[in-house]
């Protein structure tokens, strides 16, 4: 029977303690550098966030330019096709 996503994020919550305690036995003792980089960028974006991403321009380094456009229609309310 299909689990509501209620039903699964409340599974995954279930395993966090575990989870967590897996990303820093791998943090400390991971076999390979990047295995204990990996886990200590996860342990830190759960712990703190992931850090936030500057908006940048194009390639030129122009700021982002916004354009937004408004349109007026005015309709003859004796004259519509419904």
């Amino acid at each position: 029977m299909a689990k509501t996503p209620s039903d699964i994020r409340s599974l995954a919550r279930s395993h966090t303690e575990t989870a967590l305690s897996t990303l820093a036995g791998i943090a400390q003792n991971g076999t390979s550098e990047s295995a204990r980089v990996a886990a200590s960028v996860a342990l830190l974006d759960r712990g703190w966030g992931k850090p936030t991403q500057p908006i940048s321009g194009d390639e030129d380094g122009d700021a982002i330019k916004l354009i937004h456009k408004i349109e007026r229609v005015i309709v003859d309310p004796s004259n519509q096709n419904t």
